[in-house]
């Protein structure tokens, strides 16, 4: 009944993403493993059963990665479905810690806040131990009052949340008295918190590309330039004939596709012409090299008068994408560029008129805390130029769209979003989907957007929440084991 018990959280917590989307398994899906730990006395079978529930959760919720590993990574089938397993067997040790120490907490009349600090504190860590996805207060994204905690605490503050309501009713289950179940009460006071932004039309324009450029290409010069030319000629036609109003920039993403702007003087020409002849700035994305040769993935902005502003170097890379992790080393790396990608070093804000924009890249959106930076350093809206091309047909797709949602909610930014082959599409500063393009298709759009100054106290105070999590959970921790020993003591004598 136990591992029942863990398969049941491990499902709920899938069915809360997308592609099922039943969000409200959130608030109650850590709950049945929260039960099988408080009946289970051995640590070591409480981390068993975090564990078991790891495995199930990642595999999932990241089933598109073993496809990836197969088509793009060079692995034979066998092969992909080793490595998918070790991933998600590294992943599922964050879910197998949760479980020891929640049986720990569990037992105190504190046992809501501490099991909720703890996961967020152990959530938190995800990125910085490899790779993170979708924090469990993503499923939150359209539930208008929950999301008023995000530009206090980022996605976390959800999170907390969630887990919150969760441990409440595994203590209900598990007959734990009222007076432990009355951490809930402050729940509804989070309707005095301020209201998401009203929905409102973007005052500047911009227009947004997705060439559908397929990630099989086997690439030639000649191949190269026509792909170029037609990126020029999508981009000018929507520029010209898509309506009145003259657009601020035009976004190309991130694509499988060999883009030189250093090394390339053709295509240096091609996109300083197409600046000047559309009169406008042009944010895209490319392969650019070190000093000493490395490749870096970038994103540059040109004047309208055809010059390079700023570039950008991508610095959370991409396992497998752009690097190979350890142990993974028998891996290929899925892109077709010689060598592994280098990471940059730095947040770029670009000016843009007399305003700032920050562009991130693809998996960068995951990163709550790094995604803030651009907007503490002046960014008065926020472009995700990505590749998902890699995802297939898989929910990957959707499961990112939602992280890059989360985002904009943060920061309280229009966040622009241009891909490869979707989803591109436009986010307001409450995390709303504001239009789409339509999925693997070749097009362009026009899409309004406003720049905004105000800053979130999120965006100033960072990751203070998790932090917080943190310190209040191993304290409590500290507690409950140096009280449970004082009382073993006590007994002995």
């Amino acid at each position: 009944m136990k591992y029942l018990g863990a398969l049941l959280t491990a499902i709920l917590l899938i069915l809360a993403v997308p592609r099922f989307n039943l969000v409200w398994c959130a608030p109650v899906a850590l709950a049945p493993l929260l039960v099988a730990v408080v009946r289970e006395p051995r640590p070591w079978r409480r981390f068993l059963l975090g564990q078991v529930a790891g495995v199930v959760y990642w595999f999932g919720v990241c089933y598109w990665i073993r496809d990836v590993l197969a088509l793009y990574g060079g692995l034979s089938p066998v092969l992909a479905w080793l490595a998918f397993l070790l991933f998600c067997l590294i992943k599922a040790l964050h879910m197998g810690v949760f479980a020891m120490l929640a049986g720990i907490l569990m037992r105190r009349w504190w046992a809501a806040p501490a099991v909720a600090a703890l996961w967020v504190a152990i959530e938190a860590t995800h990125g910085s131990l490899g790779f993170a996805w979708l924090a469990l207060g993503n499923a939150g994204i359209d539930m208008g009052l929950p999301m008023r905690l995000a530009p206090l605490t980022s996605v976390y503050g959800l999170s907390f949340v969630f887990v919150l309501m969760a441990t409440a009713i595994a203590l209900a289950v598990l007959g734990r008295p009222r007076m432990h179940l009355l951490w809930l009460l402050p729940l509804p006071f989070l309707i005095f918190l301020p209201a998401l932004p009203d929905a409102r039309r973007g005052r500047e324009t911009a227009v947004l590309v997705q060439p559908n450029i397929s990630e099989d290409t086997q690439w030639t010069p000649e191949s190269v330039d026509r792909m170029q030319r037609n990126l020029v000629a999508l981009s000018l036609r929507t520029v010209l004939t898509g309506g009145n109003e003259q657009p601020a920039l035009v976004v190309w993403p991130e694509v499988p596709a060999p883009l030189y702007y250093d090394a390339d003087p053709r295509f240096r020409g091609y996109v300083a012409d197409l600046a000047r002849l559309a009169n406008t700035n042009l944010l895209l994305g490319v392969v650019a090299r070190t000093p000493q040769g490395a490749y870096l993935n970038s994103a540059i902005l040109i004047s309208p008068d055809g010059r390079l502003v700023t570039r950008y170097d991508k610095v959370n890379l991409v396992p497998f994408g752009e690097f190979v992790p350890w142990p993974f080393d028998f891996v290929k790396r899925i892109t077709t560029e010689a060598g592994d990608f280098t990471p940059g070093k730095q947040v770029v804000v670009s000016p843009i008129d007399s305003h700032k924009l920050g562009a991130f890249i693809c998996y960068e959106s995951v990163f709550p805390n790094f995604v803030r930076r651009f907007v503490a350093d002046g960014a008065e809206v926020l472009f995700n130029i990505s590749n998902d091309g890699y995802f297939g047909k898989s929910a990957a797709r959707m499961q990112h769209l939602e992280i890059v949602r989360m985002r904009a909610a943060e920061n309280r930014r229009w966040i622009l979003r241009s891909t490869n082959d979707g989803i591109t599409g436009t986010i307001d500063p409450a995390g709303r989907l504001r239009g789409t393009l339509p999925l693997y298709m070749e097009a362009a759009s026009r899409t309004g957007f406003r720049y905004i100054r105000e800053r979130t106290f999120y965006t100033r105070y960072g990751d203070w929440f998790p932090i917080l999590c943190a310190v209040v959970a191993a304290a409590l921790l500290i507690v409950t084991i140096v009280a449970k020993r004082a009382r073993s003591d006590r007994s002995d004598a």
